[in-house]
């Protein structure tokens, strides 16, 4: 009876499809750390006034413009990107500003590099001001607790008519 159970279940297609967009869905920062973040602040809120939010969880996502390492660990400048699903920072050409990320443990900063994207649990510390270009910039200040660098994704050139499906049958465009 055993064998049965265990053949139904490997050769449902419904079950199969079921577990594989369970696992899907899966969130990229543990339940216990997002359990802590307030869901009502937004980070515009923080940038705003970060010393209001001290000692506070925030959950926020964006790509990193630097990361250098530092005697306190790694330290990330961040462009606050919106989340998308699972807490993806979306592909769009909109910020409400940066922030400072700082992983106490060491990171290399050859792959936390320019460009990639980072989902990032951290208490508010406080905030610091640092120039950025030719003016004072004051940063949000965030002491990670947990991290999420999202996978490089390639990009491929799509072409609306691609005839080269032709060539097996002996038929060659020219142009």
């Amino acid at each position: 009876m055993l064998k049965n159970c265990k053949l139904f279940i490997f050769t449902n297609p419904v079950l199969i499809l079921l577990s594989l967009s369970m696992v899907s869905c899966v969130p990229v920062i543990s339940k216990h750390v997002v359990d802590q973040v307030k869901p009502n602040v937004t980070f515009k809120e923080v940038l705003h006034d970060p010393e209001r939010f001290k000692d506070q969880i925030i959950l926020v996502s964006g790509v990193i413009v630097e990361s250098k390492n530092t005697q306190q660990g790694t330290l990330l400048t961040v462009s606050q990107r919106p989340m998308g699903f699972r807490g993806k920072p979306k592909d769009v050409d909109e910020s409400d500003g940066r922030f400072l990320a700082l992983d106490s443990r060491y990171l290399e900063v050859e792959i936390f590099t320019q460009g990639r994207s980072v989902t990032i649990a951290g208490e508010v510390v406080g905030k610091k001001v640092q120039p950025l270009g030719e003016i004072e910039y004051t940063y949000p200040f965030v002491h990670i607790k947990e991290i999420y660098l999202w996978p490089v994704e390639k990009k491929y050139n799509t072409y609306p008519y691609y005839y080269d499906h032709l060539w097996w049958q002996g038929y060659y465009l020219y142009y």
